[in-house]
């Protein structure tokens, strides 16, 4: 083997691939393309002088030589995860590091972290954004903001909020809809995932409910960042959306909500749930949260 540089991303690239038998796992895990994980393992290949993987028509399979690598390498990664842990523990390092999708991060947590960052100035929060959820065990993450219909068993839980459903749109188009019904005059927008206005439509009794045009989006942020410029309306949840409500930069056109099935929920192993600064952010999602709550509209919901 050529000497040089320990090759980290490719030996996390073929650690992945391996455990997912699938370059597209691999890199929707790592957060890259899987074309950028294909290329880090070939290169892996040429530096070792030998093949590690059987490309099949689906998936992949260990050669000889991958089946031995793979048991070290996640030993050694294992090892790497322990000793980063064990070194924060003992230096009582402040900086504080959140999973969390998109949506939640942009439409509600970034807004207002400056109120955290005044209250906590000790603590340096890194956030990280995915939609997988997060592995606990092999990524240097302390806590995580999850959509999910309930979390792991085997994690510390905490609910922020039920996920309820609602139309949300420009004030120019709102005042054009006065009952669900003119919502077949307007453009809907949805994402393309995990439809929910069928959702919202079916609780109203509009099972044939055919619309005007669909707009869709990988993000309920972008969904109704559309709808702030007229573009339609969105359907959402209206707890992430708080401000923009209250300012009426955006308007909840119908009082009516229908939940979803699942929950916003804060995440962390259980032996780190005491943790001083994991507590301090967790008290500090709740609070905003009542706050929230205390300002917002009363609403209707639908069951």
């Amino acid at each position: 083997m050529s000497r040089g540089p320990l090759p980290l991303n490719a030996l996390r690239a073929f650690e992945a691939a391996a455990r997912h038998k699938s370059f597209v796992a691999a890199a929707a895990e790592l957060s890259v393309t899987p074309a950028a994980v294909s290329h880090q393992v070939k290169g892996l290949e040429e530096r070792l002088g030998v093949a590690l993987f059987v490309r099949l028509p689906r998936g992949l399979s260990l050669t000889e030589e991958g089946e031995a690598l793979l048991p070290d390498l996640r030993d050694a990664f294992d090892r790497m995860a322990a000793a980063l842990r064990k070194l924060e523990r003992r230096g009582g390092t402040k900086v504080l590091t959140v999973s969390l999708v998109t949506t939640f991060a942009l439409a509600w947590l970034v807004p207002r972290l400056h109120r955290f960052q005044t209250a906590h100035p000790d603590i340096e929060v890194r956030m990280t954004t995915a939609q997988r959820n997060v592995d606990f065990e092999r990524e240097n993450v302390d806590c995580a903001i999850r959509f999910a219909g309930q979390p792991a068993a085997d994690l510390h839980a905490t609910k922020l909020f039920v996920d309820v459903l609602t139309p949300l749109t420009s004030p120019k188009l709102a005042a054009k809809l006065k009952t669900p019904d003119d919502l077949r005059k307007a453009p809907l927008i949805d994402t393309h995932f995990e439809p929910e206005w069928p959702i919202w439509l079916r609780a109203m009794g509009l099972d044939d409910f055919t619309p005007r045009r669909v707009l869709t989006f990988d993000s309920t942020k972008i969904a109704v960042e559309a709808a702030l410029e007229g573009a339609g309306v969105a359907i959402g949840p209206p707890d992430l959306f708080v401000e923009d409500l209250r300012e009426g930069r955006l308007v909840q056109p119908f009082p009516d909500v229908v939940a979803s099935g699942k929950a916003w929920w804060f995440v962390c192993p259980a032996p780190m749930a005491q943790r001083p600064k994991i507590v301090a952010f967790r008290s500090w999602l709740l609070d905003e949260l009542t706050r929230d709550k205390a300002e917002s509209p009363r609403r209707l919901k639908i069951t």
